[in-house]
């Protein structure tokens, strides 16, 4: 866990508080002050930058209202802020930059906890009792869930495989039945039906060409007298011979030359039994099943091909997923047994640690005001990964759901007395106001509690106990003005006789005096603290 904390904390129009800062340091830090001051205001400030209020609808809102929480997380300063936009609306930023109240409340989590009368408790969840249990019973169940994500793997693939047999057998009957199609044709290459189309083309039209190509022969050079080259010939004879006329004639005489052979060639083609019609059934049969086969299967018969290739590696891949099968079902079986072997171990420990922290936190439960409370921490599943509290206020009552049993200072004064016995002190706990309604005996010893878990985590308290406030390394006081008609807050830390004077206006009110200042000394002399504060 990171280890987080709280350097300082920004008010501004909110509510009561035009603009106040609280800066703070490792230890036990309390904030006081008269009622109506706007001590609270503080706490709602936080929980508004952490993103745990996400309207703000339980503060007086104003159009310039921010609220900064600057917290160090393992060295490193962040700023969660949430001020109001020109829009009238929260938003929230991170360092400055834009984010959600989601956001926040995600880098938040686990690094400040806010405990108040009002407040929701983070034990009510599961995870966060079981992530408590396994603290206290300092449980680690990263082996289980090695353990799962291997037999997650193990069934992801073979799932990928067609781990059904009978949907991989129809799978295979399926791509065999289309090759087979494929074999049935055997297409020569990519370029056989272009090559059996021009060829085609080529005998179709021999054929029906003779009749025509008869008729051009005869007239060409036929038996008749009047032939095309006949006359050709006759007229060429008629040319004269003179100088002048020499390169026409030569030239006639090479037309005349080039025409014969021509007409010669096209007689060579001129065949009717040359052209196999069983040779041109044959071509049209062959492009009619290349043609349907690319239809059916692709675009073009190279598509066609290459999706044939495809559909022999998928039966080659099937014909062999029964050996791989047989392997990853033997897997899955050995991983479920180490799945179920982990979980009861760790099962077992949550078990134990639970009943061994029901025990130490129910032996803090007369420090913190609550005599004859008991609880319980329970833990349930195959690996007791569901967790919940059990709690019974008084002698005698069912134990029942901590949320639903417990008011809002008595879960505030759990929460105290469950840090006592399980904080790993990398988080910041805040306790607004818990020791409401108490006095005498008791406030003392919730503030010796408080002092106690400050040794081990960072703690900052509102109260309105002067036994509490005394235990405090630092106290803060937040005083109410009224200014121009208009009320407004300030903070001040109090040392020394300032100091003195504050607690003896908490134990005396306007009464206060020399006894009540006398007091006030005694309980600053025995609430001096006898240990550091943690380091910061």
């Amino acid at each position: 866990m990171p280890r987080a904390r709280l350097l300082e904390i920004h008010a501004r129009d909110l509510g009561v508080i035009e603009e106040a800062t609280l800066e703070l340091s490792p230890g036990f830090t309390v904030v006081t002050g008269e009622t109506g001051a706007g001590k609270t205001l503080l706490v709602g400030a936080l929980a508004l930058s952490l993103g745990l209020e996400t309207d703000g609808a339980r503060y007086a809102l104003g159009p310039a209202t921010r609220a900064v929480a600057l917290v160090e997380v393992d060295g490193r300063e962040v700023a969660l802020a949430r001020e109001m936009s020109a829009s009238g609306r929260l938003r929230a930023t991170v360092d400055g930059a834009p984010a959600s109240a989601e956001a926040l409340r995600t880098l938040a989590a686990g690094l400040v906890e806010i405990h108040g009368q009002h407040d929701s408790l983070r034990l009510r969840s599961s995870e966060a009792v079981v992530e408590l249990v396994d603290r206290a019973g300092a449980i680690d169940a990263s082996d289980l869930a090695r353990a799962r994500e291997e037999l997650v793997g193990l069934r992801r693939e073979r799932d990928a495989l067609g781990g059904d047999p009978t949907e991989r057998a129809r799978r295979l009957e399926y791509v065999e039945f289309q090759l087979a199609e494929f074999d049935a044709v055997a297409p020569a290459g990519p370029g056989e039906l272009d090559e059996v189309l021009a060829e085609l083309t080529r005998l179709s039209d021999l054929r029906d060409g003779q009749g025509a190509l008869a008729e051009a022969l005869a007239l060409f050079d036929g038996d008749a007298d009047e032939t095309v080259l006949g006359s050709f010939a006759r007229a060429l004879a008629r040319v004269p011979e003179g100088v002048a006329y020499r390169p026409v004639r030569e030239a006639l005489d090479e037309a005349l030359v080039a025409a014969r052979e021509a007409v010669r060639d096209l007689a060579a083609l001129h065949d009717p039994e040359a052209v196999d019609e069983a040779r041109l059934g044959a071509l049209e049969e062959r492009a009619r099943v290349l043609n349907v086969l690319t239809r059916k299967h692709a675009g073009t018969l190279a598509d066609a091909l290459a999706l044939r290739a495809a559909l022999e590696r998928e039966r080659a891949e099937l014909a062999s997923a029964g050996a791989r099968l047989v392997k990853l079902d033997e897997g899955i079986a050995a991983a479920e047994g180490t799945v179920a072997e982990l979980a009861a171990q760790v099962r077992a420990r949550r078990d134990a640690a639970a009943q061994a922290l029901s025990v130490s936190v129910g032996a803090q439960m007369s420090r913190v005001a609550l005599a004859g409370a008991r609880i319980r921490f329970v833990v349930e599943g195959e690996d007791g990964s569901r967790g919940s509290i059990l709690f019974s206020a008084n002698e005698g009552r069912s134990l029942g759901p901590l949320d639903a049993l417990a008011s809002g200072g008595e879960l505030s004064r759990v929460l105290l007395a469950i840090s006592l016995e399980a904080t790993d002190g990398s988080s910041v706990a805040v306790f607004d106001e818990i020791d409401a309604g108490l006095g005498g005996l008791v406030a003392q010893q919730i503030g010796e509690c408080l002092a106690e878990l400050a040794r081990r985590q960072q703690v900052l308290a509102v109260t309105h106990l002067a036994s509490v406030a005394a235990r405090a390394d630092r106290h803060f006081v937040i005083d109410k003005r009224v200014v121009g008609g208009r009320a407004t807050t300030t903070v001040r830390e109090v040392a020394g006789e300032e100091r003195v004077g504050e607690i003896a206006r908490m134990l005396a009110g306007e009464a206060e005096g020399d006894e009540s200042r006398a007091l006030a000394r005694r309980l600053l002399g025995t609430g001096v603290r006898r240990a550091a504060p943690p380091p910061g």
